[in-house]
């Protein structure tokens, strides 16, 4: 089980506009400078992101991206799935064919613990990783 670059990328992506969305739209030219990944990748992101309705966009000078609904409303596993990427743990992906062709021994077990990642990930909101992000900032001001 692994989450991709891709998986990782858009929920980095999303962080990033609903910390400045205050600012106005986000290119995707500055989310691609403040974290450091390809303006092609954003771009081929960002196409299904906006397709699930997670982000809508301006065009134009001052254009860019915002999120489409509030940031308590956009949870890890909505952003996950948005970009075809799956949290699972069953090497079958689902199919029950892990073992030529049959449901291995411990497909359950995984099975289980990919319903269990995927209640986690759906249980964390954009806004609980921006007010885990300001608080750190918060500390780390207050430490010096």
């Amino acid at each position: 089980m692994k989450l991709t670059s891709k998986g990782r990328y858009a929920v980095t992506a999303m962080i990033d506009i609903a910390l400045n969305q205050d600012k106005g739209p986000t290119t995707l030219a500055l989310i691609s400078e403040r974290q450091g990944i390809s303006l092609s990748y954003l771009e081929q992101l960002f196409a299904k992101l906006k397709k699930s309705d997670l982000v809508s966009s301006a065009r134009g000078p001052g254009g860019g991206y915002r999120l489409s609904r509030a940031a308590m409303d956009i949870s890890v596993s909505l952003i996950i799935r948005a970009v075809d990427e799956s949290v699972d743990a069953r090497k079958c992906g689902g199919k029950s064919n892990c073992h030529g062709g049959e449901e291995c021994l411990s497909h359950e077990l995984w099975t289980d613990l990919s319903a269990m990642i995927d209640q986690f990930l759906n249980k964390i909101t954009l806004q609980d990783l921006m007010d885990r992000k300001q608080s750190a900032c918060l500390k780390e001001i207050s430490f010096h």
